[in-house]
């Protein structure tokens, strides 16, 4: 049997629509932090999307049932595959990502929602959008549980309730530091 491997979907709605120039903070951080998941420790995959250039989409992209239509039928939205969650947090919490999540207030709606949900795949399966969006509502209507998580309260691939390896996330944000420096130069 192929291991397990963690699916990442997160959610938001802008407070303005995508083009606004409240936004553009946001747009300019975009392609660096796909540039940095792609070199981060324990990244798998992360699915496209149908009107850009890059990976294939893992189906037709579908939003939750919190999506707020601004005008421009998009809301940010990403779909990924990690080796387990010390990579995620690492590269969630540090980096360009995690400045990125300080200016969060100045581009999102505050989300009654969940504005994340991890759950479990095996080895070979590739979750799709629509995957993503029951996860994501299960995780709002029901709390964390096996089906679909948060890091507040993760469960590991058995499907048990575990805590996260503070020390591994450090050991993994300080490698994606290190690769990211040594990209830059």
């Amino acid at each position: 049997m192929t291991a397990r491997r963690l699916a990442v979907y997160t959610f938001g709605n802008f407070i303005k629509p995508s083009e606004h120039p409240s936004n553009q903070g946001f747009h300019d951080r975009n392609d660096p932090n796909f540039a940095a998941v792609e070199m981060a420790e324990g990244f798998l995959a992360r699915s496209g999307y149908d009107d850009e250039p890059g990976p294939k989409p893992w189906g037709e992209q579908v939003y939750p049932r919190f999506y707020i239509e601004h005008g421009d039928g998009w809301a940010p939205s990403t779909l990924s595959l990690w080796e387990d969650l010390p990579s995620i947090m690492a590269f969630a919490y540090s980096g360009i990502h995690a400045e990125a999540m300080r200016h969060g207030r100045e581009w999102f709606i505050k989300p009654a929602w969940p504005p994340y949900a991890l759950w479990w795949v095996d080895g070979g399966h590739t979750p799709s959008w629509a995957d993503a969006i029951r996860r994501h509502e299960f995780l709002h209507d029901n709390g964390p549980t096996a089906f679909a998580f948060n890091f507040k309260q993760p469960f590991d691939e058995a499907g048990c309730p575990t805590t996260i390896d503070r020390d591994a996330m450090k050991r993994k944000a300080a490698k994606n530091a290190d690769a990211l420096r040594r990209h830059a130069s």
